[in-house]
């Protein structure tokens, strides 16, 4: 967690230096990531959002390969394939879908693997969150929905998006199991998502998990939270800063000692050093190379644009 806080604190300085497009920061949202990613096997898929880099790394992915989206480099800087991990996915809900049907696709194949979608409460209101759900309903299918409920989609407030107690309800009309949990208790987050996860890995059918939890930061490097939030609210929500409170319950069990803290920052500060060196040369890119990986056989009319575009470059 206080290396994945370090990413993203230096990707949003990235983004204010001009190295990256746009950073969607997940500050305060840690204990949600890092769970999400612990709680899968090798073997199993996660779903992410543009807001997931966090998981991303924790997942064992390349950090640059995780920024090259936002950097715009790439549609995607890693291999889904080799990491199990979906491309980021930037229009909301579409994905939960997508982690449905592999997750029933899967199934059928006589695997055990379990599929992770991560949501935020912003996408719960749309279309493709509740066709996701309704199909794994129906489907049963393996895959649990891990809605991070960090109060605002985009700068409107849950109070304004959905009249329900909870979003955790919107899954027991699908006959999906819901729960809730503190999503700034990393040991609770990674419990109960371990024991979804599980649970749809033996057949137990899906879960949507919700997850309370607070984005510290704004939206993204290019919004101003306080247009449409309170200092006050935010100071609430940091003093249950998830890294802060996992740190007290380690050293209240004397698993955890300054020299580990001391340890833990030195590799935080050596792991933005990193990205930082490596995100400040240009890469050499391939312009021919944006559709490649759109079809498995380039329809006719793409090849075409394909053949033009390499002319208009030798060309050049």
């Amino acid at each position: 967690m206080v290396l994945g806080r370090r990413f993203d604190e230096q990707a949003t300085s990235l983004a204010r230096q001009g190295r990256l497009a746009v950073h969607p920061s997940s500050l305060g949202q840690e204990a949600c990531q890092v769970g999400a990613a612990l709680a899968l096997r090798a073997t199993d898929w996660l779903f992410p959002t543009y807001r997931d880099c966090v998981a991303l790394v924790s997942r064992g992915i390349d950090p640059v390969e995780a920024l090259t989206l936002l950097r715009g480099d790439a549609h995607c800087g890693y291999d889904p394939v080799r990491h199990r991990t979906a491309p980021q996915c930037t229009p909301l809900a579409t994905h939960a879908a997508h982690a449905t049907g592999l997750a029933h696709g899967e199934r059928l194949k006589g695997t055990d693997t379990v599929a992770l979608a991560l949501v935020g409460d912003g996408a719960t209101s749309e279309g493709d969150f509740h066709e996701a759900l309704n199909l794994a309903g129906v489907l049963k299918a393996p895959v649990v929905f891990l809605v991070q409920n960090n109060g605002y989609a985009i700068s409107v407030p849950l109070s304004e998006q959905c009249a329900a107690p909870s979003l955790a309800y919107k899954g027991v009309g699908y006959g999906v199991r819901a729960e809730q949990v503190d999503g700034n208790d990393a040991a609770a987050v990674l419990a109960v998502l371990s024991t979804a996860v599980e649970d749809a890995r033996a057949g137990g059918g899906p879960w949507l998990v919700e997850a309370h939890t607070y984005r510290m930061g704004p939206h993204t490097s290019a919004d101003d939270p306080s247009r449409y939030r309170t200092s006050a609210e935010a100071d609430h929500w940091r003093r249950h800063d998830p890294i802060d409170r996992l740190e007290s319950a380690l050293r209240a069990r004397g698993l955890l000692t300054d020299a580990d803290t001391k340890t833990a920052a030195a590799d935080a500060e050596e792991y933005a050093a990193d990205i930082r060196e490596r995100l400040a040369t240009d890469p050499e890119l391939a312009p021919h190379a944006l559709c490649d990986h759109v079809f498995a056989a380039p329809p006719p009319h793409l090849a075409d644009q394909g053949t033009l575009l390499r002319a208009e470059l030798e060309a050049c």
